[in-house]
């Protein structure tokens, strides 16, 4: 791996508008299971306990005729409250706070990326740590959320559900986001992807807006981006940021 990551060092080295797009295995160094891996949320192992799989879970008609359900799978399966960030995580506010790195575009939802230190985050499916009232639009924290665990369906002082600002399967992302990811997108001089299978849409589609010279991927397994890549490294992301910015 020395060999990738000297040239990992260098396309950084060059780089003056570098934007990450990262996936759930940005996290699952931090303790936090990915989807569709062989230890992911989406396999029998891990959703047999549930009479629905996973993917109904957590959609928005399922949320809407089974709240208390959603709120159980939701509190057991999305919430890591005690996870941290990770070399990855660390790397990449660094790189930030040198004026190398202009943007995160992340489809995670922990929220770690800020914890790291990182400011402009584009988070595209939202984040659990910001949850609003569906009928006040009164806000509330994660450790708000978090007393409701195990008793009953979030709510309101005024009796209205407190909803996640997390994008459910069936729901639209956010516009704002999208707009804010593709202009860093297209502006950018070396993007570096990680950490994702590149295999959810929309998300994953952002890709197309990156007309740059070099695409960096590091992912343990194959993508359908790989061919258009130019360095692909099958490693952890938290060894390989942290090695290839660690001389910087």
């Amino acid at each position: 791996m020395k060999e990738e990551i000297t040239k990992l060092r260098q396309l950084i080295e060059n780089s003056r508008r570098i934007v990450f797009f990262g996936g759930a295995g940005v996290s699952t160094e931090s303790q936090i299971p990915d989807f569709r891996s062989e230890d992911g949320l989406y396999t029998a192992k891990q959703s047999k306990q549930y009479a629905y799989p996973p993917e109904m879970m957590l959609s928005h008609s399922f949320f809407k005729r089974h709240t208390e359900e959603f709120f159980e799978y939701y509190f057991d399966k999305m919430i890591y409250p005690e996870a941290k960030p990770n070399p990855a995580h660390q790397a990449l506010a660094k790189l930030e706070e040198m004026g190398k790195l202009s943007a995160v575009v992340t489809q995670n939802i922990d929220g770690l990326h800020q914890m790291a230190g990182s400011k402009k985050v584009y988070e595209l499916h939202g984040s659990v740590l910001r949850n609003t009232c569906m009928q006040c639009g009164k806000k509330y924290s994660l450790a708000d959320m978090l007393a409701w665990k195990g008793k009953s369906i979030p709510k309101c002082a005024c009796g209205g559900i407190i909803k996640p600002d997390v994008v459910l399967y069936e729901e639209s992302l956010n516009s704002d986001v999208i707009e804010g990811a593709v202009r860093h997108i297209m502006a950018a001089d070396l993007m570096i992807v990680g950490g994702t299978s590149l295999a959810v849409y929309p998300a994953a589609g952002l890709l197309q807006y990156y007309g740059g010279k070099d695409l960096v991927l590091i992912n343990q397994t194959a993508t359908q981006y790989d061919r258009r890549a130019s360095l692909v490294i099958r490693e952890k992301i938290g060894e390989v940021l942290s090695e290839a910015t660690a001389s910087l």
